[in-house]
């Protein structure tokens, strides 16, 4: 069986977008069974755990002796095990992939950055000074991806491990209204959101919030 780690409970400003949902949406998407092991700041901390994942983080994948940690490598590895995920042809594989890394590589480092002056330290003078600048940056990377998107259902035309992953990457945003500059962009993430697994995936993690919340 397969066993990810995921919190207990987390603040609702981190509900829904713990990096675990993109691991329980990749297994659904998938078809494959698992069970989440909840974990809290004692168990993070503790030296069993940094011996599974080095920076005391969520999700640790587990499977018949495999121990794996980061999403993305994990989102990856389950995706190699279905053509939900990743097309059977070579091309239409490394064209799948080449999108997982554009998610955490072109997009997300933009989106993280908003996020944490706006979630951690939004009263800071610094941030103040330093947020129109990464607004500014975060916008040309989603009109960029607008742009390659253009009138297509998926980055590649049908669903793949890139739009799981692109999707997760956009939901960060929610707390914004910077979506609703690219509606086709905006329309994209909800169609992503409106699939099945996705549905099953976000009702999973926040059933471990909703039973912890006391």
């Amino acid at each position: 069986m397969i066993t990810i780690s995921a919190f207990k409970w987390v603040p609702p400003f981190a509900q829904g977008v713990v990096r675990d949902l993109r691991v329980r949406w990749a297994l659904e998407e998938a078809g494959l069974p698992y069970e989440a092991r909840l974990i809290d700041p004692n168990v993070q901390a503790s030296a069993e755990y940094r011996a599974l994942q080095p920076f005391g983080q969520v999700p640790i994948f587990e499977e018949n002796g495999l121990k794996l940690f980061e999403s993305g490598a994990i989102v990856l590895h389950i995706a190699s095990r279905s053509e939900v995920l990743l097309p059977s042809d070579a091309a239409g594989k490394a064209r799948a992939m080449t999108w997982v890394f554009a998610a955490l590589n072109s997009i997300e480092i933009h989106v993280q950055q908003l996020a944490e002056i706006d979630l951690f330290a939004a009263d800071k003078e610094w941030a103040k000074l330093h947020r129109p600048d990464v607004e500014k940056a975060t916008l040309r990377r989603l009109r960029e991806l607008a742009t390659w998107l253009g009138d297509r259902e998926y980055l590649e035309g049908r669903f793949t491990v890139g739009d799981l992953m692109m999707t997760t990457v956009l939901r960060t945003l929610r707390h914004t209204h910077l979506l609703d500059a690219e509606p086709k962009l905006k329309a994209y993430k909800e169609r992503c959101e409106a699939r099945p697994a996705f549905q099953r995936a976000l009702k999973a993690q926040m059933a471990a919030f909703e039973q912890h919340s006391n």
